[in-house]
């Protein structure tokens, strides 16, 4: 007998619930959330005091579960901050990457080996993709946020501000299945270590040491490093990038010494709440860029 995926879906959603994780509608067939956006919000039901995202609407009330399963077939998203959870996402390189690129799984392995840890026996899912999401849950108190390849290459998590796609859920790549592991076991902390954002600094006059150059060079990395440290929450990371890759065209015309760049966007950075390890990634990525990207000084 064929089993109705609608049937599927929503006791996916209901057993991801039971453990007390956030669930909302994704797509049918996609990862992509299925509630409405804010330029659409008609601000009645649950809109009614203001929109309300997909994080805010994630619940694990039953009753709401069914009747929003009973409409379509949809995937299940779940929403890891409110979930009390950080999940480790080991990706798998992409088609038109290296394919002797070392996927999320070898790299997160060989992190633990130099940690002197082993790889943490806990609740798993194995993606659409192959990779795979190892679940964690979240320090008491504590508000960690997503990242991109700060723990290691082609390794992600996802906590405050992010979700993942549910086992029991369905794409045209494949399913998600649950591996091993029936209970998310806590963070280890030397991970929680990597993870938690550097202390937030008095951000004051930006100081940066005597150097030899443009002008306005120094003029321009003054001004991207306050950018920095005025990006609002959630945006801090891709500010950071945009800045430092517009500053690079100055280190590509010989104006700026790289080191000096680095070290302003990496004290702007760790102001304003990110990691030390996020800020060296995405800052070391942004310049290798636009020295690769910058046009002659005269085409500029």
């Amino acid at each position: 007998m064929t089993q109705d995926p609608r049937a599927a879906l929503l006791r996916a959603a209901l057993n991801a619930a039971a453990r007390g994780w956030h669930v909302f509608p994704l797509r049918p067939g996609t990862k992509r959330p299925a509630l409405h956006g804010e330029k659409t919000c008609t601000g009645t039901g649950p809109c009614a005091g203001g929109h309300r995202k997909w994080e805010q609407r994630a619940t694990t009330d039953p009753d709401r579960i069914r009747a929003a399963w009973a409409r379509a077939p949809f995937n299940v998203g779940i929403a890891t901050g409110p979930s009390g959870l950080v999940v480790v996402d080991l990706d798998v390189p992409k088609d038109n990457s290296s394919s002797d690129a070392p996927d999320g799984a070898a790299t997160f392995g060989a992190l633990c080996e130099r940690a002197g840890q082993a790889v943490p026996a806990t609740y798993r899912t194995r993606t659409a993709s192959g990779g795979t999401h190892l679940y964690f849950t979240a320090p008491d108190g504590a508000r960690l946020a997503n990242t991109a390849g700060t723990v290691a290459a082609s390794v992600d998590t996802r906590a405050w501000g992010g979700y993942v796609v549910a086992a029991g859920s369905t794409l045209p790549a494949g399913a998600y299945e649950a591996l091993c592991g029936s209970v998310a076991v806590a963070l280890p902390g030397w991970l929680h270590t990597i993870l938690k954002p550097a202390p937030v600094r008095p951000v004051g006059p930006l100081r940066l040491p005597a150097v030899d150059g443009s002008r306005a060079a120094v003029a321009a990395l003054e001004a991207e490093c306050a950018v920095v440290a005025g990006a609002p929450d959630g945006l801090r990371n891709v500010t950071l990038n945009r800045c430092a890759f517009k500053v690079g065209r100055f280190v590509a015309w010989g104006d700026l010494p790289r080191h000096v760049a680095e070290e302003a966007f990496q004290g702007a950075g760790e102001a304003v709440g990110l990691t030390a390890a996020e800020c060296r990634t995405t800052i070391r990525s942004a310049l290798d860029s636009s020295l690769r990207t910058a046009r002659p000084r005269e085409a500029a």
